[in-house]
């Protein structure tokens, strides 16, 4: 048992986005990963995909998320639910800056870009 002060973990940044990993590989986790974000407003994640699944839950904020092409508007209190390999994006698109708390089936998870290429992000280093 285990118990992490949330302030007590590095955010790693990349433009717009603060991003904490709060479970996983670092924590001796294998098949669960749990993290959260700050994402500002007219920012948004690279197109990506993982092979596992993925449950975002909002928090805060309002926005568009692209799923293989299909675009899906959501508000706070929305959960965007991704099946493995779908190639996703987060996008704010409201005024204020969105708060997200996401969880996946898998610790370290592979980040894929659209394409297929290893996307290499701050936080795989947790």
């Amino acid at each position: 048992m285990s118990v992490i002060d949330i302030n007590s973990i590095e955010p790693k940044k990349i433009p717009g986005i603060v991003h904490r990993t709060l479970v996983g590989a670092w924590t001796d986790f294998h098949d669960l990963s749990i993290w959260m974000q700050f994402i500002d407003p007219g920012q948004e994640t690279p197109a990506h995909r993982h092979d596992c699944e993925e449950a975002v839950v909002v928090l805060a904020g309002s926005g568009t998320c692209i799923v293989e092409g299909t675009e899906y508007s959501f508000g706070p209190n929305s959960v965007l639910l991704f099946k493995p390999n779908e190639i996703h994006k987060i996008i704010n698109s409201g005024s204020e800056q969105m708060h997200v708390v996401g969880s996946l089936t898998a610790a370290p998870v592979k980040v894929e870009t659209d394409q297929g290429a290893p996307l290499p992000l701050p936080w795989d280093e947790y």
